[in-house]
């Protein structure tokens, strides 16, 4: 494999010296890009968009190409992959989200679902990687994901997306057992699929559960964070001559980042509800820490987002391992000029703390 041309983006998972605080944003490929839009009309729709490695590819890299202080390309994917694979019938309906053709709601529909296989289920996914590996060609390092198994089984129990998530908590508390044996298949899922970004070429991870805060305290433990460290425990850490770091990334985990941090993630993602500074006097000494501007600033005026890149960079302080990341993914309405004051903000106003 191309040798990286960049490669602050691990050195800084890793705590290791940087000379300024790498950046990326979730949903950086996405539909606040004119040049996003215009693949998207070309491939049709939505899926047809993740299931064209080439189309793929463009997309990943249209962010890159726009911005050049963008530290790490993320895989252009969906989290809902995975169920897909199992037999669900993902689809995308209008101002609606994604749906399912199927909904599991009893142990004999779990017992129904298969354990996908990378390259023959998934193989758009491990073409796309492979295929954007080779077009970056060093230039910064590539990130795979995948959702947690409690982010995935909300999706398979509600049959989409939900406010209150009814089916999913009835489910876990009315029959444990069966939410258990579900979210096992999935943690199986899960690790068979990173594993398979990985052996293509993605060189970090991210687990993103999104509906982890959902959870009571003693629920996230048993049902999301469990799940997503038997996740960890069961991946590959060494490839191409390089430690592979998984980031952990719960909306709505502020409270729980200790227990996190025993998992064996090297890095917590943050959301912007958690304090920074707070974070890294809990548990910085174990972890790096990703994060964590609200994404709603993108929508002020760039002296105003330079402001809060500055205040969250005062808050971590000196020294590397930090990644700087939105709390979660950049909104469709902001300006991409906006995007590109806070990327610059970010290394301009970075390198005092890596001296």
């Amino acid at each position: 494999m191309t040798a990286l041309k960049n490669d602050r983006f691990l050195r800084a998972l890793l705590k290791q010296p940087v000379d300024v605080t790498p950046v990326w944003m979730m949903r950086q490929a996405g539909r606040y890009l004119p040049e996003y839009r215009a693949t998207r009309a070309k491939a049709g729709d939505f899926m047809s968009l993740c299931m064209n490695p080439q189309l793929a590819c463009e997309v990943t890299l249209q962010p890159l190409d726009r911005y050049p202080q963008l530290d790490a390309a993320i895989l252009f994917s969906d989290i809902l992959t995975i169920p897909d694979a199992m037999g669900q019938g993902l689809f995308f309906e209008t101002g609606e989200g994604p749906r399912f053709k199927k909904v599991v709601s009893s142990q004999a529909d779990i017992d129904a679902l298969p354990i996908p296989d990378p390259e023959k289920d998934l193989g758009y996914v491990m073409d796309a990687v492979r295929t954007i590996r080779r077009e970056l060609n060093g230039r910064v390092p590539l990130i795979g994901f995948s959702g947690s198994p409690w982010t995935l089984a909300t999706y398979m129990v509600e049959g989409g997306s939900s406010r209150d998530f009814r089916k999913s908590k009835a489910m876990l508390y009315d029959n444990p057992q069966a939410m258990h044996a579900l979210l096992d298949k999935l943690a199986q899922s899960v690790t068979t699929y990173l594993n398979g970004q990985i052996k293509a070429g993605a060189q970090a991870v991210q687990i993103f559960d999104s509906w982890g805060g959902s959870l009571s305290a003693a629920a996230y433990q048993e049902f999301s964070l469990a799940y997503m460290k038997k996740i960890v425990e069961g991946l590959i850490r060494e490839h191409d001559g390089r430690r592979v770091p998984v980031i952990l990334f719960t909306k709505g985990g502020g409270l729980w980042l200790e227990s996190m941090a025993d998992t064996g993630a090297e890095v917590l993602g943050l959301d912007w509800t958690c304090d920074i500074g707070s974070a890294r006097a809990r548990v910085g000494a174990k972890v790096a820490l990703q994060g964590n501007m609200d994404p709603s600033v993108l929508y002020a005026n760039p002296a105003a987002i330079r402001a809060e890149v500055g205040r969250i960079l005062a808050s971590y302080g000196q020294g590397s391992g930090h990644v700087f990341n939105l709390g979660h993914g950049i909104t469709p309405e902001v300006d991409p000029a906006h995007a590109g004051a806070f990327f610059e903000a970010v290394h301009e106003l970075s390198a005092q703390y890596h001296q």
